[in-house]
């Protein structure tokens, strides 16, 4: 389909297939295998300027939104989502300061973030609260003109590689929800340190680590806004962030398909290709329609959240939601049709279905979603 891209769009996508083409796909095969991180390429992704798209001008960025942001997580998404979670991760840890930021923040933190000079990592993932976001136990004790960090964060993306952490402490647990802050901490503060790299079972090249804090000092002016408008930071970046997971899964669900498509042309049986057969062409067309209606559901809230709109939750959500639940079936789908060779780590579609689990689960898992967009329905009405 036909997006009516503008000429600068266009140049998004142009350059993150050339990087996708010649630096991606080339070394993703290895870097999942091995569990390597793809410095290079994200170094190279911060000369081709895609980090400025998430920042204003005055910040050293390009001003643009959070659909142009889609349009370079998407494409490199069809290249290695591992890759594409690295990208939009730094995104989503300095997306915090972008919205509650004060303007001496901004001017400190964004401009080696927007120039890709250094990552940034959002933590706010504990073991005893991933979907009850509330209940984290890392406190932040108020001392003199600092605060007092101590807890362990679990499963955050970009752990160890990153130089800027927006992290999320209880600052009175009485409060409950109410009670979490946010604050900025940089690598190499005395008392922050990291835990062990994951082993997982997708977006392998991507670091995912603890993070350890013990009696980690932080100025009290690298607290973002004040006390206890931690959570309401938390909702508003995950608002403006979820579109991007949605592009994502629709990157990797629209590389799944390619490989089907292609595969089933070559692919011989009963004297004739299997492209031939109606049963498989029943099933691409099924995958090219549900990843064309996951793309379009992307592209509307990432629109809608750059028009200013404020009540984006229900639409990010959704956003999210369907584009990942379309990943996860496209990418089972083509394994299907590639049969015992899709099995085989030789094609990389058993690659894109582990690496499209995620997408269900980061930046909160689909149930969650659907408690949103449902309260949301209630709160609002149907419109």
């Amino acid at each position: 389909m036909h997006y009516f891209l503008t000429e600068e769009q266009q140049m998004i996508v142009d350059i993150c297939r050339q990087i996708v083409n010649e630096r991606i796909i080339p070394a993703r095969a290895e870097n999942d295998e091995k569990g390597i991180f793809p410095a290079d390429i994200i170094k190279e992704i911060g000369q081709s300027d895609l980090f400025r798209l998430f920042i204003p001008e005055k910040y050293g960025g390009m001003g643009t939104g959070i659909f142009e942001v889609c349009l370079a997580t998407e494409e490199l998404s069809r290249g290695d989502l591992s890759v594409a979670t690295t990208y939009a991760a730094s995104g989503l840890g300095f997306i915090p300061i972008l919205v509650m930021g004060s303007e001496e923040q901004k001017q400190k933190y964004l401009p080696a973030l927007a120039s890709g000079e250094k990552l940034a990592a959002f933590g706010l993932t504990e073991s005893e609260a991933g979907s009850d976001a509330s209940s984290i136990r890392t406190r932040a004790v108020k001392d003199g003109d600092s605060y007092i960090l101590n807890g362990t964060k679990q499963w955050i993306t970009n752990g160890g590689e990153a130089e800027i952490y927006t992290i999320f402490a209880s600052t009175n647990p009485s409060r409950g929800a109410r009670g979490i802050s946010a604050f900025i901490v940089e690598k190499g503060t005395p008392g922050f340190e990291f835990g062990k790299k994951e082993n997982k079972l997708g977006i392998r090249a991507s670091a995912t680590r603890e993070l350890i804090f013990i009696d980690c000092r932080i100025p009290s002016e690298n607290m973002l806004s004040s006390e206890g408008m931690g959570f309401i930071t938390a909702m508003r970046t995950f608002d403006q962030s979820r579109p991007a997971v949605g592009a994502q899964a629709v990157g990797v669900a629209q590389a799944a398909l390619e490989e089907a498509v292609n595969y089933s042309k070559i692919r011989h049986q009963f004297g004739q290709p299997i492209s031939s057969f109606q049963a498989i062409q029943h099933m691409l067309a099924d995958m090219a329609t549900q990843i064309e209606a996951a793309r379009a559901l992307v592209y509307h809230a990432a629109k809608v959240t750059d028009s200013g709109e404020k009540n984006i939750s229900k639409l990010s959500a959704m956003s999210k939601l369907f584009a990942s639940d379309t990943a996860m079936k496209v990418t089972i789908d083509a394994i299907q049709i590639l049969g015992g060779y899709g099995y085989m780590k030789e094609y990389p579609v058993e690659k894109m279905m582990r690496d499209a689990k995620i997408t269900q689960i980061y930046e909160g898992t689909n149930q969650i979603q659907k408690n949103i967009i449902a309260l949301e329905l209630i709160k609002r009405g149907a419109l």
